[in-house]
C-alpha cells in the first residue's frame, strides 16, 4: 500500500514539474496551446472513468469537473472581446457549453456529454495550433 501511494504522490509531483516547465517561458499562444492540452486531458480522464467499467468515484469526478471548469473559465477570461468580436462571444459560448456538458455528465455519470464537449473543444485546438 505505502508503495503504491508514494507512486501516486511522485507521479503527482512529476506532472506538476512537467506543466511547469512547459509554461515556464511559454509565449502567450503556446500557453493557451497548453490549457487546450490539459483540458483535453482532464476531459479524457473524465470520459475513461464515467465509462461503465470506469472506476472513478464521485469525488473523482467532481475533482476533474472542477479543473476542466477552471481551465474553461480561464480560456473565456483569456478572450479579448473589444478585438475578437463575433469570434470571442462564439468562443465564450462554447466554452459554457462545455462546462454545462461536463457538469451534466458528472451528475449522471454518463461520459456521453463529456465526448459531445470534446469534440467542440478539439476542433477550437486543432484550429489555434495551425495558426500558431
Amino acid at each position: 500500500m505505502f508503495a503504491s501511494a508514494g507512486y501516486a504522490s511522485a507521479k503527482r509531483q512529476y506532472a506538476t514539474i512537467d506543466l511547469g516547465s512547459k509554461v515556464e517561458g511559454a509565449s502567450p499562444h503556446r500557453l493557451i496551446a497548453i490549457l487546450y492540452d490539459e483540458l483535453l486531458k482532464t476531459m479524457d480522464a473524465l470520459t475513461v472513468g464515467l465509462a461503465a467499467n470506469g472506476t472513478l468515484s464521485q469525488e473523482g469526478a467532481i475533482k476533474r469537473r472542477g479543473r476542466a471548469s477552471s481551465i474553461l473559465l480561464g480560456l473565456e477570461g483569456s478572450l479579448d472581446h473589444a478585438q475578437g468580436g463575433d469570434l470571442a462571444r462564439g468562443l465564450a459560448a462554447v466554452y459554457r457549453e462545455a462546462r454545462r456538458l461536463i457538469d451534466l455528465s458528472v451528475a449522471q455519470h454518463n461520459p456521453k456529454p463529456i465526448i459531445q464537449a470534446r469534440e467542440m473543444i478539439v476542433e477550437i485546438s486543432e484550429a489555434w495550433a495551425r495558426i500558431g
